[in-house]
């Protein structure tokens, strides 16, 4: 009994540790989870990245006011407009730079820096940094909210519009 305690108080210590650490067990496979996502969006496969959102819940939500902005309520636009990000930008890349993760499977809130990079169709380099906050309530995206430099955004809109994407200048795509 006196081993099965001991052992007991010492898993409690090194549990304990590693939370204060943030090696929080949970929290590395999220920050694993993001960083594979922000890969298959750079690598057009978002059918993959969908699969992390959930069914029942969802809002979507790009600052701006051009062809991504807007906010969506339901998978069928999110996958709409991903593939809109991948015609008016087709080459853009994504280098996360920072990911926090806070709380617990049933609610979780991921803060994810990044930056955005590609070559405008006319040559001109594309850089933007943003952030992505997401909320998770049992491993399913429920909340995006994406914050860039929206100037950065339309110029490179207008940009690929001029250099022959009409895409680049449609409607929001909203739900």
């Amino acid at each position: 009994m006196g081993k099965l305690l001991l052992s007991l108080v010492l898993f409690i210590v090194a549990a304990t540790s590693l939370i204060a650490q943030d090696l929080n067990p949970y929290h590395h496979i999220i920050k694993g989870f993001v960083r594979k996502n922000f890969k298959s969006i750079t690598e057009h496969r978002y059918d993959e990245v969908l699969k992390g959102v959930s069914n029942k819940e969802l809002e979507h939500t790009f600052a701006g006011d051009n062809c991504l902005g807007g906010t969506r309520h339901d998978k069928e636009s999110l996958k709409r407009w991903f593939e809109r990000v991948g015609i008016v930008l087709p080459d853009l890349k994504f280098e996360v730079t920072d990911i926090q993760v806070k709380g617990n499977p049933a609610k979780t809130l991921v803060i994810a820096r990044w930056t955005a990079t590609c070559h405008l169709l006319n040559g001109e380099p594309y850089i933007n940094k943003g952030v992505h906050f997401i909320t998770l309530k049992w491993g399913k995206a429920v909340k995006f909210d994406v914050y860039e430099d929206t100037k950065t955004v339309s110029h490179g809109l207008d940009v690929q519009f001029e250099s022959g994407i009409k895409e680049a200048k449609a409607p929001k795509i909203e739900s």
